[in-house]
């Protein structure tokens, strides 16, 4: 049985998400499988994979193959690093202590980019929501002023027209006197 390591969908439509599963090579995409394995969503940025690595690792020493996506899932998760650092232990090239404390580094590392590739996304966030209330601002600022405008031409026509009566209330009281 040629065995394959690869994604199964699932999701509604226009929002994927995969599971990463085992399954022959000759089942259908979303059909039977031997095991699950773990999960990726890519619609998160960065894309989140949840993955049990020590199952990863088994089936891709027993040779099961990837495919490219999932091949690029597992080297971005370390399971190849981990292959390649058990073949050097075997060979003689150093002990697994020495493995664990590479992969260890080369795990911290990678987990402090995609910590600063959150806090991007976060801080872009930010300034975007920012610039966004400084024009709603602008914008409530140009529409206050045109208010009070408006408000003070009709307190200007008001006291005008105020004027007006009182200056013809005081001209017909002027007339019948004259009379």
């Amino acid at each position: 049985m040629a065995t394959k390591i690869r994604l199964q969908r699932g999701g509604r439509k226009g929002y994927a998400f995969y599971r990463i599963v085992i399954a022959d090579s000759r089942a259908p995409r979303d059909g039977k499988f031997t095991e699950k394995i773990g999960t990726y969503n890519p619609n998160t940025n960065p894309a989140t994979v949840d993955l049990d690595f020590d199952r990863a690792l088994y089936w891709v020493e027993c040779g099961a193959q990837p495919t490219a996506t999932t091949h690029n899932i597992l080297k971005g998760e370390g399971v190849y690093l981990m292959k390649h650092l058990r073949g050097g232990v075997k060979k003689g090239a150093f002990d697994e202590a020495t493995a664990q404390k590479k992969f260890d580094a080369w795990k911290a590392d990678k987990q402090k980019g995609l910590d600063t590739v959150r806090e991007g996304e976060a801080k872009a966030k930010a300034e975007a929501a920012a610039k966004e209330l400084e024009a709603e601002k602008k914008v409530n600022e140009a529409i206050a002023k045109k208010v009070a405008e408006k408000k003070a031409a009709e307190a200007a026509a008001k006291a005008e027209a105020e004027a007006e009566a009182a200056a013809n209330a005081e001209a017909t009281e002027e007339t019948p006197a004259e009379a």
